[in-house]
């Protein structure tokens, strides 16, 4: 188990390193108009993805 959530988070990593490092300029316009949300957006957006990871996990692994 802790291999699979080591292996997991490393590709978390790499994927979240793949923007900025392709478009650091618009990663950072993008990190710019995030930080102009509001909380409650935020969080819908966090909540939205969260679901869509669940469920792509769920379709992977049936």
């Amino acid at each position: 188990m802790w291999h699979d959530l080591l292996v997991a988070l490393s590709l978390v990593l790499v994927i979240e390193g793949v923007m900025p490092f392709l478009s650091p300029r618009g990663w950072r316009e993008g990190v710019q108009l995030l930080a102009q949300f509001e909380d409650r957006s935020l969080r819908m957006v966090g909540l939205v993805s969260m679901l869509l990871g669940t469920a792509l996990l769920y379709v992977v692994n049936s």
